[in-house]
């Protein structure tokens, strides 16, 4: 028995308000990546004129990368997509995780065994 596959959409509100379709994304070799560019790829996905495997095998993205921008669309908007955005918030995000292992629970030095 055939499952019946759900009909794509020819096209899907995009990032601005505007229909994109297939022939409106980026092209599959696209290198820059731009704000406006990852959101119409994530409203692809999102309204299901992409799956998240066809965009990541057309886009040469990884999981981890697409997964990124959705979650910064969803967090912080289309802002949230900057690059000096991200990179503020992973560094904040780095000091946060590092400080508790520079502080851990690791008893003090005794200097004067250092000695011996």
């Amino acid at each position: 028995m055939e499952v019946d596959r759900q009909k794509k959409p020819e096209k899907v509100i995009g990032p601005f308000g505007e229909a994109l379709s297939l022939d409106d994304l980026p092209k599959s070799n696209t290198t820059r990546w731009v704000i406006r560019r990852k959101a119409e790829v994530v409203s692809a996905v999102t309204g299901g004129l992409l799956s998240l495997e066809e965009a990541c095998e057309r886009y040469d993205l990884s999981l981890e990368e697409f997964l990124s921008w959705q979650e910064s669309i969803d967090k912080s908007g289309l802002p949230g997509l900057r690059i000096s955005y991200l990179s503020k918030y992973r560094t904040e995000y780095r000091a946060r995780q590092e400080k508790p292992a520079q502080t851990g629970s690791q008893s003090p030095r005794d200097p004067v065994t250092d000695l011996h």
